[in-house]
């Protein structure tokens, strides 16, 4: 668990400031105290199987202007991996060819991430350090790379995790995939054309 080490890097005093004025600062200092080592920065369990059943996540970076940049990252579920207890790992698969993020990563390695699970209202905030992995290391990225999935891997990143949190349900609108929908579905489908045939219904 890294909340205390969440707190600490977003916290800011003028953060600090709003939630003193609003009367939440001393629920967050009991919770900061509380924590019992505030360095301990380790996906466990939990973290793991949430993160590698994602198909999708948001990742913001930071501009030499210091402008936020904020980019919706997706692929095949489990696209990005859990590489040991303080790493990421996902391919940087090609997309409209702007490279605004890998740009921003060049000069500034800090990104903000949130993993969202829509369906069961869960979400997970990350901030990290990235490792930009070039083509020309193909061992690395060869352990990205997922052979089922037709898109053209560019790079890679290794996520270095600074922090993490699980944050609140609220105000998470649940949606499905038509994958999900499916999934539902087919059993109720399946027994509609089954009562269908008993009946006879559309046979000659």
């Amino acid at each position: 668990m890294s909340r205390r080490m969440f707190a600490e890097l977003a916290f800011t005093p003028s953060v600090q400031a709003v939630q003193e004025s609003q009367g939440s600062r001393a629920f967050y200092v009991k919770e900061e105290v509380e924590e019992a080592d505030p360095g301990d920065v380790r996906f466990g369990e939990a973290e793991t199987a949430f993160i590698h059943a994602r198909d999708s996540f948001y990742m913001a970076t930071v501009s030499e202007t210091g402008w936020p940049y904020v980019q919706h990252r997706g692929g095949p579920a489990g696209f990005v991996r859990v590489l040991d207890d303080t790493t990421l790992g996902l391919p940087d698969f090609r997309g409209n060819k702007q490279y605004v993020s890998v740009g921003n990563l060049k000069e500034d390695d800090r990104v903000s991430i949130i993993f969202m699970d829509y369906i069961n209202k869960r979400r997970l905030k990350l901030l990290g350090h990235v490792s930009i992995i070039d083509p020309d290391d193909t061992q690395t990225l060869d352990k990205l790379r997922l052979p089922d999935y037709r898109a053209k891997v560019e790079r890679g990143f290794l996520i270095r995790a600074a922090a993490f949190d699980w944050n609140c349900p609220q105000h998470i609108t649940e949606r499905y995939t038509e994958a999900h929908i499916r999934e539902v579905l087919t059993p109720y489908q399946e027994r509609i054309a089954e009562l269908e045939a008993q009946l006879g219904v559309g046979s000659a």
